[in-house]
């Protein structure tokens, strides 16, 4: 009988990277280290293409858009938008979230979790409740109540919104993303990148998993040809589907759980390392 151990050495040589960036590709200074550019480089030119996966908008692509090579494309929003780094960040896919479904969650968290703020991500950028800390201040944001800025005069005519966002200023950030899957998951698509309690909402079956298989089918690429890279939960579907797939040295548990590998934390170089050993032909789980 084959062991697990020895199916994974069997599985076939990888055909793309998928990394997530903060707390896993990038330092915690929001730096990419000179051996990680190293790294991707190297994997491009070895034809392995490499996608930053992330949480991240658009706009806020900047530290990684020199290290993007040949298809120029990273999948950003949580899986709500594939954008072109090469043109400067041009949506080439929006997942959206409707806003009636928006305004339907808004409503259930402010029932499960009175004290909740919202910011609404939209393409053309972010706007906030005058509650909601804005954690990078955007000049040309609207202060508003969330069913204000989710409001449409024409159904559809209104730019798409990509992610929801709450942020609850006493609950722990577990404890938050469960009530608000208790009250809503069946809307929409609940996760969490940060330390703190902040929630990141997606379209129903919208994830960094779903964009990144479908991108992957576009180009004949299989799940046991990816190797995936993250630390936090809304790294978990994506973790889960590739076939290796590894939790940095500082990932939260449940990233640790439904990884296939682990290796050291982001400011040891996690995702180089494992690159390194891909190229060097020794990748061992």
């Amino acid at each position: 009988m084959t062991s697990p151990h020895s199916a994974r050495r069997a599985a076939p040589a990888p055909r793309l990277i998928a990394t997530d960036l903060d707390g896993t590709l990038l330092r915690d200074d929001k730096s990419v280290s000179e051996r990680t550019v190293a790294a991707l480089a190297a994997a491009e030119r070895a034809g392995i293409e490499v996608f930053f996966v992330t949480g991240r908008p658009a706009r806020w692509m900047d530290v990684v858009s020199d290290h993007v090579h040949g298809h120029g494309l990273a999948i950003c929003a949580n899986g709500a938008a594939v954008v072109d780094l090469h043109s400067g960040g041009t949506f080439m896919e929006v997942r959206p979230l409707p806003r009636d479904v928006a305004l339907d969650v808004v409503a259930a968290l402010r029932e499960a979790a009175p004290g909740t703020s919202f910011a609404v991500e939209l393409t053309t950028g972010i706007h906030y409740e005058p509650l909601y800390p804005p954690f990078f201040l955007d000049p040309g944001a609207t202060v508003a109540s969330a069913e204000k800025l989710l409001f449409e005069e024409e159904p559809g005519a209104a730019a798409p919104v990509l992610k929801l966002l709450a942020q609850h200023p006493d609950l722990d950030p577990d404890a938050f993303l469960a009530t608000a899957r208790a009250a809503a998951g069946h809307l929409a698509s609940f996760t969490r990148s940060s330390p703190t309690a902040l929630l990141e909402i997606s379209g129903p079956g919208v994830s960094k998993a779903s964009t990144l298989a479908l991108c992957c089918a576009e180009r004949g690429i299989s799940a046991e040809e990816v190797v995936a890279f993250g630390d936090m939960p809304n790294d978990i579907e994506m973790l889960s589907w590739a076939g290796r797939s590894y939790a940095m040295g500082n990932a939260h548990p449940d990233v640790v759980a439904a990884a296939s590998g682990r290796t050291v934390d982001n400011n040891e170089d996690g995702v180089a390392t494992v690159i390194e050993r891909i190229l060097a032909g020794t990748l061992d789980d």
